[in-house]
Formats: C-alpha cells, sequence, structure tokens
C-alpha cells in the first residue's frame, strides 16, 4: 500500500470487502425502500430497510425461527422456510410502503436460490419489486414437494441417516406440504 500525501486509504468495509460501495449508492439513489435478505446455514433474515442522510433505519425485521410459532417444526434454513419468511415479511411490509428494491448484499445471485425463494415469498403477500420470473424456484421446491417426494424414495436405514434430526423430533418430511399451506394460511390470517 502507498504512504504519501496524495495516496487515500479506502474505506474499511470496502478494504475488507464487506460492503461494495458503488451498488450500495444505486440502491440509495432509488429513493425504494430496501428488501435486506441474508441467509445462513440455519435461517433466513428479512429487513425493511430506509435510507436517510442520518444512516440506515430498519423497520421491520422477519426472522425465519418466527415460522415456529406458526407450527414450521422444519428446518428454517430450506427453500420453503425462506419463502414463507418473505411471505411473512411481505404482510408487515405492505403496512409501510408498496414498492421496494432487493439488497442481497454481497452474496452470491444464484438461480432458484434461497434468496429468490424469500424474495418470490414477499412478491406473493402483496409488494412490489421489480424482478425477473425466471431468477424464482419452481412451486414444487417452494412448497417442499421436492423433499417429501425424495424422502418417500429412501429406504428406512437412508432416511434414519439423512432425516435423522426431523424424526428425532418426531417429524414426517413427508408431511412438509401440507404443513407449508397451514402455516402459508396462518400468516394470511395475521
Amino acid at each position: 500500500m502507498s504512504t504519501g500525501p496524495r495516496s487515500r486509504v479506502p474505506f474499511k468495509r470496502r478494504r475488507d470487502g464487506k460492503t461494495n460501495y458503488k451498488r450500495r449508492l444505486a440502491l440509495v439513489k432509488s429513493g425504494k425502500h430496501r428488501v435486506v435478505i441474508r441467509k445462513s446455514l440455519n435461517n433466513m433474515l428479512i429487513q425493511i430497510i430506509s435510507s436517510t442522510y442520518e444512516g440506515d433505519m430498519t423497520i421491520a425485521t422477519t426472522a425465519s425461527k418466527e415460522l415456529r410459532d406458526m407450527g414450521w417444526n422444519f428446518h428454517c434454513g430450506n427453500t420453503p422456510a425462506a419463502y414463507l419468511t418473505g411471505y411473512l415479511c411481505g404482510k408487515k411490509a405492505k403496512k409501510i410502503a408498496d414498492e421496494f428494491v432487493l439488497d442481497i448484499g454481497l452474496q452470491r445471485s444464484i438461480k432458484g436460490g434461497r434468496n429468490y425463494a424469500a424474495l418470490k415469498g414477499f412478491i406473493d403477500a402483496g409488494c412490489k419489486v421489480n424482478a425477473d420470473e425466471n431468477i424464482f424456484p419452481p412451486e414444487e421446491k417452494l412448497k417442499g414437494e421436492i423433499i417429501s417426494s425424495y424422502y418417500g424414495e429412501l429406504d428406512d436405514s437412508q432416511k434414519e441417516k439423512i432425516f435423522s434430526n426431523y424424526l428425532k423430533n418426531n417429524t414426517d418430511p413427508s408431511k412438509m406440504p401440507g404443513i407449508f399451506e397451514e402455516v402459508k394460511s396462518k400468516i394470511d390470517k395475521l
């Protein structure tokens, strides 16, 4: 790194690779609230953020763990949980504004991934976000039908090995699409 009177040190978050300021400036200039989607292995977090001159203000936050109170007893980091988390956040966000802009940060944009499953749920809740329909996962993946059919194809020893946490908690993965619809209807009643 050069030193001297004319050298300029970039912002720390840029040096650490945590913020792309050019992309962030474009999002802030849109004048719309941002839908910030963050994922980990076990959870999804969706926030509605408003940018002001004083800094960013978080208006609403939804975590996938909130689905547990509604009867979701499956993993909170899978695609159906991401969709339901986005759907729940969309119901909260409808009271705030109509149009939003997506912010996935530095996460990789993968067609049909959990980020876009959450965005699909957010849009299905009645919020407007400019997004192409081709990036969303297929409907059977969103509802968990792929997981339940995969579970049905396995023999008992493979089920115990792959779905051991579900079986330990007395949860049947073959019932995931039905429970998905129940949780979605509970969110609609909120």
